[in-house]
């Protein structure tokens, strides 16, 4: 991993956040690059890397409070009628420079059923959210027999899979409800034998189909057809679940 690699990396990041340089954690889950690959090495702070990159480093990233971001959910949430999802979180951060990153969301206060759990917390402890107290009551995941919010459950119908699939030595980006359905189609219409390289499980599989259609726009073949490199690959992989 080169310096001159990074810095790179960091430019393009702030370019599509409209001017606002990543954080250490958002910047290692969109590139794949761990802090590994240059503390120590390049810098030994990733303020210096955004400043050799030529921007300020944006300390707030690293500053937020919880309740800070709990507010701006539930703010957010009042704003589009609903408990926000992460296409609806990645849309306010590129529209409002001043809405922390979506990424910056999930490393400090967890995956979708913490998030809703911590806005409907702070809600509790104040007078006047009984709105937004509804809207997580409605976005809590249920359990089977339907007695209230179970931590950790999704609902199964809301889940979609954004999806890598290598045949030959390109790659295809596309989302599905069954991933084992999509292979099977495309192994009817295709003359290499399709390979599932990954699966993003996501509640916004438009969003996020989206975003890697964008990211790799340059290396679009065909329809949603990608010539990707190893680099590339191992950035779509570092993608886990987003809910």
């Amino acid at each position: 991993m080169t310096r001159q690699h990074i810095i790179e990396e960091i430019k393009r990041l702030t370019l599509e956040s409209i001017g606002k340089p990543p954080g250490q954690h958002a910047f290692s889950n969109e590139t794949g690059i761990k802090k590994s690959e240059w503390y120590g090495k390049y810098w030994s702070r990733w303020g210096d890397a955004i400043r050799e990159a030529g921007f300020a480093p944006n300390t707030l990233t690293v500053a937020y409070e919880e309740d800070f971001l709990v507010e701006k959910l539930i703010n957010l949430a009042r704003e589009i009628g609903r408990f926000p999802v992460h296409g609806d979180l990645r849309m306010k951060a590129h529209n409002d420079t001043e809405f922390p990153s979506d990424t910056t969301f999930g490393s400090r206060l967890g995956g979708k059923s913490q998030l809703v759990s911590k806005v409907a917390e702070y809600c509790r402890q104040k007078s006047g959210f009984e709105d937004v107290l509804r809207m997580c009551e409605a976005a809590s995941p249920k359990s089977k027999s339907d007695k209230g919010p179970v931590e950790g459950l999704e609902s199964v119908e809301n889940i979609g899979i954004v999806y890598l699939i290598r045949s030959g030595r390109f790659y295809k980006i596309g989302k599905t409800k069954s991933i084992g359905r999509r292979e099977y189609d495309l192994a009817i219409q295709l003359a290499e034998k399709p390979t599932t390289i990954h699966i993003i499980k996501t509640d916004d599989p438009d969003g996020i189909e989206t975003y890697w259609h964008r990211r790799f726009a340059a290396k679009r073949k065909n329809g949603e057809w990608f010539d990707l490199s190893p680099a590339d690959v191992k950035a779509f992989k570092k993608w886990i679940r987003i809910v």
